[in-house]
């Protein structure tokens, strides 16, 4: 499968090869990354209200809450280099809660996910909180386009290098 970047991914990506040409580029790429999650920390914030404000339910199990295990789950990430150039909003698997790897895709799917009933043989359909994910990060687009290309370009200034957009 090839893999095209945009012209805010490569400028990104050739931004990312500068900074390890500067002596202090360590210290540098460190603040630019700061830079580009800074915007979505809000998004990110609201996220995780949602997934802390589904409706909770069932017996006490005496491990981490579901909603915790999700939200702690749930971050900004920027990426300089390699496969994946860009700035997103992750939401990692919960491996250790109770064997429900994929909480936070099922919690946000409006199909759910079946499971068994413990002690039972029947299974049944539960649905999380549709859309908890997506929601807070539609119609900001150009917003966090436009925050990161203001990122790159006082990051740029201050290397004295030139991104071509």
């Amino acid at each position: 499968m090839a893999v095209t970047l945009t012209v805010e991914q490569q400028a990104l990506k050739e931004l990312g090869r500068a900074l390890r040409a500067e002596t202090d580029g360590k210290a540098i790429r460190k603040d630019l990354i700061r830079q580009l999650k800074q915007p979505l920390q809000p998004a990110v914030t609201e996220i995780k209200s949602g997934v802390m404000s589904m409706a909770s339910g069932g017996l006490s199990h005496g491990g981490e809450p579901l909603r915790a295990a999700v939200a702690r789950k749930i971050r900004a990430e920027a990426k300089l280099s390699g496969y994946a150039v860009g700035v997103r909003v992750r939401a990692r698997k919960t491996e250790a809660v109770r064997g429900f790897r994929n909480a936070p895709k099922r919690l946000n799917s409006p199909k759910g996910w079946r499971h068994p009933v413990f002690g039972s043989d029947r299974w049944v359909q539960q649905i999380g909180k549709p859309r908890y994910f997506d929601e807070p990060l539609e119609g900001r687009k150009a917003e966090f386009r436009r925050a990161v290309i203001e990122a790159m370009d006082s990051t740029a200034r201050r290397i004295g290098y030139r991104i071509k957009l």
